[in-house]
């Protein structure tokens, strides 16, 4: 990586590690199955993890949620809005932190072992976020695989 991009992705780890500190710190393990890094990663190999990044098309924010992705995970919402507001789903899915709480629901539902390896890791994790709870066990696309094995390797040493 070049310098800028390893000051780039230092910021948005941050960003990232306090996002989902903060937000399920005190929740048990079954409640946040994926861990801070491996969010890290499926954000990275999502959209670069840019936090400029809106709605376009049918995915919104970072980590380029759509609204079935969110419904599945429970409908998440950012205080003092409902999940039936009109706005409730972008609102969600455009902020850091309720984003980050829609992948750990999203993974409650749906998390499996789909590379068939015998354990529930950020690899699972990251092919069932791209290609949903029922699909995963497809082949996930190069570039996006690319990037989350990246993105892992960098952050050897530590729990993904």
């Amino acid at each position: 990586m070049h310098g800028k991009s390893i000051v780039g992705l230092a910021g948005i780890s941050l960003l990232l590690f306090v996002a989902v500190s903060a937000d399920v710190s005190h929740l048990a393990v079954e409640e946040t199955p994926v861990t801070e890094v491996c969010l890290r990663c499926i954000c990275d190999a999502s959209s670069g993890c840019d936090p400029s990044v809106r709605c376009s098309g049918d995915a919104c924010g970072m980590f380029r949620i759509t609204w079935a992705y969110w419904a599945d995970a429970g409908k998440p919402v950012l205080q003092g809005d409902v999940p039936d507001s009109q706005g409730a789903y972008a609102n969600c899915a455009n902020d850091p932190f309720c984003a980050a709480r829609t992948v750990q629901g999203y993974m409650r539902k749906f998390g499996q072992d789909c590379n068939g390896d015998g354990i529930i890791d950020c690899l699972d994790h990251a092919a069932i976020h791209k290609l949903g709870g029922y699909g995963c066990k497809s082949a996930v696309p190069v570039a996006y695989q690319s990037k989350i094995d990246q993105c892992i390797h960098y952050a050897a040493g530590t729990q993904v």
